[in-house]
Parts: structure tokens; sequence; C-alpha cells
């Protein structure tokens, strides 16, 4: 494990393993344990484990240890929910651009035929497909619009993940990313926003499906000891 001594990198790594189901959902962590896994005191511990806390993503239990948030399929469908109402806001922040060179950057970034990021289910093209929705809400301008898409990105990020089944999932993306940009860019909200609405709820369905099983069944699971 590479040395890591702040708060601040200790609560981005624990985060990044929660989200990730490094850490398997309902297990209990102590300070000790994940002290000794950093190579650290447990100062820097406690302090990333209250922030981690604030947000929701364990309960600390006094002389019992820390417990990793279950996941909760039904809450995810419910942040889908709010997704839609506000990448549907997103887009009409970004509708009144007048410099649509951005918009335009982004839609030959996704374009079908080029295939950017490949088309195997790579880590690499999974994480391009949450930031294409970042980079959205960034063209917009809004920061809090920005805050919000993200904070939601981390809730539904891993089912989000598990529910790309098949090969023709990923060139659908290919073509919904860039088919979003093109109607923006024609300046048709309405058309953009039925495209984008079409898209979360195809990826919202396949979210639906993933079962617990899946979600807890991770190869990658660490083991404290």
């Amino acid at each position: 494990m590479a040395l890591k001594t702040s708060p601040l990198d200790i609560y981005q790594s624990l985060k990044n393993m929660i989200t990730a189901l490094e850490i398997a959902p309902g297990s209990r962590v102590t300070e000790s344990q994940l002290a000794n896994y950093f190579h650290v005191s447990r100062t820097p511990i406690r302090a990333a484990l209250q922030r981690l806390e604030s947000e929701g993503l364990l309960q600390v239990m006094p002389k019992q240890g820390c417990f990793i948030r279950n996941i909760d399929i039904l809450q995810i469908s419910h942040y889908y929910d709010v997704r839609v109402a506000l990448e549907n806001l997103v887009l009409e922040e970004v509708s009144r651009l007048q410099d649509q060179s951005a918009l335009r950057a982004l839609a030959e970034l996704w374009r079908p035929d080029l295939q950017t990021f490949g088309v195997e289910l790579t880590d690499d093209l999974k994480e391009a497909e949450e930031r294409f929705h970042t980079d959205l809400a960034r063209l917009s301008g809004n920061k809090a619009l920005l805050g919000y898409i993200e904070d939601i990105n981390a809730h539904i990020h891993v089912v989000r993940r598990l529910g790309w089944p098949d090969s023709k999932s990923i060139i659908d993306t290919y073509v919904e990313h860039h088919l979003i940009c093109e109607l923006l860019l024609a300046r048709d909200l309405a058309g953009a926003q039925s495209e984008m609405t079409n898209h979360i709820r195809k990826s919202q369905d396949g979210a639906n499906r993933v079962t617990l099983k899946q979600l807890y069944a991770n190869p990658r699971t660490i083991k404290f000891e």
C-alpha cells in the first residue's frame, strides 16, 4: 500500500474504495485496521472517517468500529429520477451559450465513427461516460448544478457501471452522447432534453437489473486484519 499520510489523502482513498465496493457494504472496519493498512497513526484515520460519516458513506459506532453503508437499490433509483431533472436543467443552461466551440469539441469526442474511448468496457471508457455528464454541467457555468451532478454520480457510481451489459450498450452510448450534443448545437433544446431523458432512463433500467449478489460479489474486496 502506497504511503498516504494526510487526512485528505486517506479520505479520498477510502471514499474510492467504498464506492468501488473494495470495502464490502455493511462490513465493519476499525481505526486500528485502517491505520495498519495505510501505515499511519489513528489520528488522520479518525478525521477521514468523520468526513465520510458526514457524507453518509459509513456510520461510526463508539467502541464498535465503523460500518460501511449498505446498498439501497430503491434509493439509487430515486437518485436517477432526480438526475433526469438536473441534467435537463444543465441542457437548458448550455443551450444559451453563444460560444459553442467547447460543445462542438465534446460532440467530436463522442462521434460514433471515431470510438475515441474504444468499444471494450474498460475503466477509461466508464470514466469517460461519467465525465461526459460533468463536462456538460461544467459548460453550463453553474457551479451549483455541477456540484449536484457530481454528488449524484458518487451515489450511483457502482450500480451505474455494472448496468452496462454488452457491447451494444457501449455503441449506443456514443450515439446518444453525440446526438445530445448535436441537438444542442442545432438549438433544439426540447430534442436534446428528450434524448437525455431516454439516455438516463436506459441507464436506470440497467441499474435496476443489477442484483445485490452482483454488488456484493466483488473479487477486489479488501480483507482487513
